[in-house]
C-alpha cells in the first residue's frame, strides 16, 4: 500500500472514529472577508488571526484570506508571527499586536515581524535594534484611547510626539488604538475614544490609522480610518449582538452518539444529580465535553438532529453531554451517528449565550480531539 493510499485510510478511519466532528467552511470565510472589506470603503481590510485563527487552524485559514486579497494579517505573539511567516512567505505584512518581549526584538527583525509598540520599554528596544542594524525598522505605534489595556496613554503619547528624537529609528507603518465598546453601538465611550484617537492621529497625518476592529466596521465610516483589523466576524460570530448576524456561519460541528438509552421518569442523570427526569425519556450520550471545548457551565444547552431539538440533560462532563431525544421519531438517532452541536440551527453565539460567554471563547476552546475538516466547495 501506498503512502497516499495509507493517508487515506487513516484520514477515513480518523473520521469515523473520532468523538466529534468540527468542519470549516473556507467559502464562508473569504465570503465573510469580502463582504468587511467591502463595507470598509476606501479603507484598507486587514485579518487577525491570532490563537491559530480563532482556534480553527491558521495553516488553513490564513491562505484563504490571503486569496481573497488581504494583504495584512496580525497575530498576538511573536511564536504566532513566526508561524504565519512560514505559512504565508514573505510577501503580506504580519503585525504582533502584544508586540516583541524583551529579548524578542531579533526573532521580530528576523522573521519580517512589524510590532506594535505599546510602552515605553517596547519602543527604546525597538529603536536600539534599529541603531544595531543601522535602518529604520518598521513599527507601529498603539494608543491608550480608553480601554486601558495596551498602548500608551494619551498623555504619554503626547509626550512623545513632543520629542524630536521620540521616534528616532523608526518608520512607522501605523497608528492604532481598540475600542472597548464597539459592540453596544451607543455606548457613549465609542465616541469618546474616537475622539481621543483622532487627536492623536492628528499629530501624525502622514501615518495610516486604524481604530477598529470587528464590530467597530458596523460603528460607521467615521471610526473606519485607513485600515479595520476584523476578525471574530470573519469567522461567522455576529458583530452586531442583538441583530441579524450579517455574517456567513464558517463553523459546523458534530458530535457522535455513544450510547441510546430509556430511562423512567424521576431518574437522576450526570454529576450531581442536577437533573430529574420529569418523564420516561430516551437519552443519547454523545461525545463531546468540556475536554473538548464544550463549556461546563452550559445550562439550557442543546443539539440538533434532522431539525429537532434535543436539549441538555444534567451537567457537562469531561468527554460527553447527554441530550433529551424523547422527541425523535423512533429510529431516527443511533450510536455512531451524529447530531449539531454548532449548525444551521444553533450558531456558535447561541452556544456562547448558553454558557455565559461569547463565542470568541467558544472558538479559541475548540480541542484537537475533534476530526477537522476543510470544505472548499
Amino acid at each position: 500500500m501506498g503512502v497516499i493510499d495509507r493517508s487515506m485510510r487513516r484520514t477515513a478511519e480518523a473520521a469515523a472514529t473520532a468523538g466529534a466532528v468540527l468542519t470549516v467552511d473556507l467559502v464562508a470565510l473569504a465570503a465573510n472577508y469580502r463582504t468587511l472589506a467591502a463595507l470598509a470603503g476606501t479603507a484598507a481590510c486587514a485579518a487577525v488571526v491570532k490563537a491559530d485563527a480563532y482556534g480553527l487552524g491558521a495553516e488553513r485559514i490564513a491562505p484563504v484570506l490571503a486569496a481573497a486579497g488581504c494583504r495584512r494579517f496580525f497575530v498576538a505573539q511573536v511564536g504566532e508571527g513566526v508561524a504565519l511567516r512560514d505559512i504565508l512567505g514573505p510577501g503580506p505584512a504580519i503585525a504582533v499586536l502584544n508586540g516583541a518581549p524583551p529579548g524578542g526584538e531579533a526573532a521580530c527583525h528576523t522573521h519580517a515581524l512589524t510590532p506594535v509598540l505599546n510602552e515605553a520599554g517596547q519602543l527604546r528596544a525597538w529603536q536600539a535594534l534599529a541603531r544595531r542594524v543601522g535602518r529604520a525598522l518598521p513599527a507601529i505605534l498603539q494608543i491608550d484611547s480608553g480601554m486601558a489595556r495596551f498602548g500608551f496613554p494619551v498623555g504619554e503619547a503626547t509626550a512623545l510626539l513632543d520629542d524630536p528624537a521620540g521616534f528616532e529609528g523608526l518608520a512607522l507603518h501605523l497608528v492604532m488604538s481598540h475600542l472597548a465598546c464597539a459592540d453596544e453601538p451607543a455606548h457613549p465611550a465609542n465616541a469618546g475614544q474616537r475622539a481621543a484617537f483622532a487627536a492623536i492621529r492628528r499629530r501624525l497625518p502622514q501615518v495610516p490609522a486604524s481604530l477598529s476592529a470587528s464590530s467597530g466596521i458596523f460603528l460607521g465610516e467615521e471610526f473606519h480610518f485607513d485600515m479595520v483589523r476584523p476578525g471574530a466576524a470573519l469567522y461567522g460570530i455576529n458583530p452586531r449582538p442583538g441583530c441579524p448576524n450579517p455574517m456567513r456561519p464558517v463553523v459546523r460541528l458534530r458530535a457522535r452518539v455513544v450510547q441510546m438509552r430509556d430511562a423512567a421518569a424521576g431518574t437522576a442523570v450526570g454529576y450531581g444529580h442536577a437533573a430529574e427526569l420529569r418523564r420516561d425519556s430516551r437519552l443519547a450520550t454523545v461525545a463531546i465535553g468540556y475536554a473538548d471545548g464544550f463549556p461546563r457551565s452550559t445550562v439550557g444547552g442543546e443539539a440538533w438532529c434532522e431539525g429537532h431539538r434535543l436539549p441538555q440533560v444534567g451537567r457537562v462532563s469531561m468527554d460527553s453531554l447527554v441530550l433529551d431525544a424523547t422527541d425523535l421519531p423512533p429510529g431516527t438517532l443511533a450510536p455512531g451517528d451524529l447530531v449539531d452541536i454548532i449548525g444551521p440551527d444553533r450558531p456558535v453565539d447561541a452556544v456562547a449565550a448558553s454558557a455565559d460567554t461569547i463565542g470568541y471563547e467558544i472558538l479559541t476552546g475548540l480541542g484537537h480531539r475533534f476530526h477537522r475538516t476543510y470544505s472548499a466547495a
